[in-house]
């Protein structure tokens, strides 16, 4: 609507000053000759907006016009610029929305607070999208991590890696960090590589007294999204079909949802159901595994959660069954 095109026209203005009417078109969608219309629209409304012409030229306000939010300390302008992915927003159908309330926002704060919430939202991300394994305590003072992603130092890191559980040393060029489902990541360069690191496999970190060097444009965003799509794609070839009781579907889900095979017919059903307590027949779904090993941890749903293929998954099962009646039949302990 025109009338949300001129408030975000004024909020942009407000925020970063003199801006070319083909950055205002470009960030709103629309033409350069739509912007100059809305520009005398602004300034028949009262709004002390002005043009500019020529090459260094562009749009502008009266030096002292605009509103702040008062009330609000640095910590709290921070803290509303740390940000969810857009992936979480555009799941919700508030793709748009988000980035014009952060500027309506950013807009409003006191002027001594916009550097550091402009920060936070470069430096910190939150992805809640689970991956396969559980998130654990961090190891180590996440304090120091912000410390040097806010004040863009270098990071010393021993790492104890989850692939062979190795110890390795690093000197670290850090972008920022990412919860992702409970699990926090370091995202950093190492010698011009991007690399991410879990908090809770850390061993030891400590600011280097040397400035970060990142790549010339490149932001957290940017390097979250190629090391997400790199684990992402991690070939999963072993295909498991399981039938699920709904008792114990929401548990299941919250488990192996990364590793189901597009959307499970009558899934959202079925879930609807097993909240509300109702029972109906074993949900079917499948799965993809890396290893026929991975998915043996299917076990510990026992007969809630039936394999129906591969057979060789199902022999695993039984064999891993039949380890554990004999482990306990032999009376350890007892």
């Amino acid at each position: 609507m025109k009338s949300d095109r001129l408030l975000s026209i004024l909020l942009l203005l407000q925020t970063h000053g003199q801006v070319s009417a083909g950055e205002l078109a470009s960030r709103l969608e629309v033409s350069v000759r739509t912007i100059y219309r809305d520009v005398e629209a602004l300034s028949a409304a009262g709004v002390p907006v002005y043009a500019e012409r020529g090459r260094n030229g562009g749009i502008a306000l009266l030096p002292g016009y605009r509103t702040d939010v008062t009330g609000l300390t640095a910590d709290e302008a921070r803290a509303l610029f740390v940000l969810v992915t857009e992936q979480a927003h555009a799941d919700l159908g508030l793709g748009p929305a988000i980035g014009s309330a952060l500027r309506k926002v950013m807009a409003a704060l006191p002027a001594p607070f916009r550097g550091d919430a402009d920060l936070a939202s470069r430096r910190i991300m939150i992805d809640p999208v689970r991956w396969r394994s559980s998130p654990r305590p961090s190891t180590v003072d996440l304090g120091v991590l912000q410390a040097a992603v806010f004040n863009d130092r270098r990071l010393r890191l021993r790492y104890r890696h989850g692939r062979d559980a190795q110890v390795r040393s690093y000197t670290l060029d850090p972008y920022g960090l990412v919860s992702k489902a409970g699990a926090w990541y370091l995202v950093a360069d190492h010698r011009g590589q991007p690399m991410m690191f879990r908090s809770d496999r850390m061993l030891s970190v400590s600011l280097v007294d040397e400035p970060v060097s990142r790549r010339d444009g490149v932001e957290l965003a940017d390097v979250w999204e190629v090391l997400r799509q790199r684990v992402d794609r991690i070939p999963a070839p072993v295909r498991v079909i399981v039938r699920v009781q709904r008792s114990v579907l929401a548990r299941f889900l919250r488990y192996h949802e990364a590793d189901l095979v597009g959307p499970a017919s009558a899934l959202t059903e079925a879930e609807a159901e097993a909240e509300a307590g109702s029972e109906g027949e074993p949900v079917e779904l499948e799965l993809r595994f890396p290893a026929l090993r991975a998915a043996e941890q299917l076990l510990v749903f026992g007969p809630a959660v039936e394999v129906m293929e591969p057979a060789e998954l199902r022999e695993a099962l039984v064999r891993r069954a039949q380890e554990t009646i004999a482990l306990y039949a032999e009376g350890r302990g007892v």
